[in-house]
């Protein structure tokens, strides 16, 4: 009787680690494709705004005005910005068109700083909420803000930029969607994408990724059957080894203790199994989503580098 209980307790221990441990992973990646910006490519870019006149650059906001800019060419955008903020000060109630260019060219160091939330904050307490499409850095601050909103996960304001983009630079738009769905690695969008001409670049990155990724479910099945099997599939060897040996024990510990009579030594040794066997059948679906993760980085992050479909490759203006 006893025999019997102890071997119930054993089955029960193996079934309650079923829907903890074996757990399907979904084929869903979560990318962190990232940017690298040269120096002489932001130097490259033009100023929005007209220079400052033989006056201006007498005043004292003036001069305080081409130190920060000469900081800003140097990429020193802490010193930038606080020059700009003392021409700020120093600048005349008066002089409006200037103060918004100020303004601008802070938020403007610190996006390229990825200060996004210092410049949403520079956005939101300044003027800079009431251009119009006739300032001069209009569709870059757009872009700023829709990158700058959509990197803190703000939402609402981000679909809110993008449809004043989409009113005023369509083209823009569907280029900010394009590189959304690449970074966030949104597969079903960039297949429709990619059957577009001028996007081919979007194919070819989509036939290396599928190429070159493991598929999740064949690494959980191969798993299931034979414990290590999946680990070998992703080329973790060393990893599969281990939970080859590590199964074997604890299955062949338990039938030791079962024929020899040691039900509850059996049972707990049961219960260990069934924990690093379903164990292993997730984990190796986890590994597999990283593998996929890290191996369209690789193509995703060279091709939108070249091809400058990062927002911050789509402002056309710097300092």
């Amino acid at each position: 009787m006893m025999k019997h209980t102890f071997a119930r307790l054993g089955i029960a221990a193996f079934l309650t680690a079923i829907p903890t441990s074996c757990y399907r992973v979904p084929d869903q990646i979560e990318p962190k494709v990232d940017y690298y910006v040269q120096d002489r490519y932001l130097l490259s870019l033009p100023s929005p705004f007209p220079s400052l006149t033989a006056e201006e650059k007498n005043e004292d906001w003036g001069k305080e005005y081409l130190i920060a800019l000469a900081f800003a060419h140097e990429l020193d955008l802490y010193q930038a910005i606080t020059a700009f903020k003392r021409a700020s000060f120093l600048l005349p109630k008066e002089n409006k068109a200037r103060k918004l260019e100020i303004e601008y060219e802070i938020l403007l160091c610190y996006y390229i700083g990825r200060k996004y939330p210092e410049a949403i904050q520079t956005y939101e307490s300044s003027k800079l909420r009431f251009i119009d499409i006739e300032f001069p850095a209009c569709e870059d601050l757009l872009i700023i803000l829709f990158d700058c909103y959509t990197k803190e996960k703000n939402e609402v304001n981000a679909e809110r930029f993008l449809k004043y983009i989409q009113m005023y630079y369509p083209e823009t738009a569907k280029k900010l969607q394009v590189s959304e769905a690449l970074q966030k690695a949104d597969l079903s969008t960039l297949e429709t994408v990619a059957k577009e001409p001028e996007y081919e670049s979007v194919k070819n990155l989509l036939e290396a990724y599928n190429q070159n990724k493991k598929s999740i479910s064949k690494a959980q099945t191969l798993n299931a059957i034979f414990p290590g099997a999946g680990y070998f599939y992703i080329g973790q060897k060393q990893t599969a080894i281990t939970a080859t040996l590590v199964n074997g024990l604890f299955i062949g510990a338990s039938y030791y203790f079962f024929q020899s009579g040691n039900i509850p030594a059996g049972v707990i040794f049961t219960a260990f199994e069934a924990g690093w066997y379903f164990g292993g059948i997730y984990g190796v679906g986890e590994e597999a989503k990283f593998y996929n993760e890290r191996v369209y980085e690789k193509y995703a992050a060279t091709m939108m580098n070249q091809s400058k479909m990062f927002p911050v490759f789509m402002i056309g203006h710097a300092f």
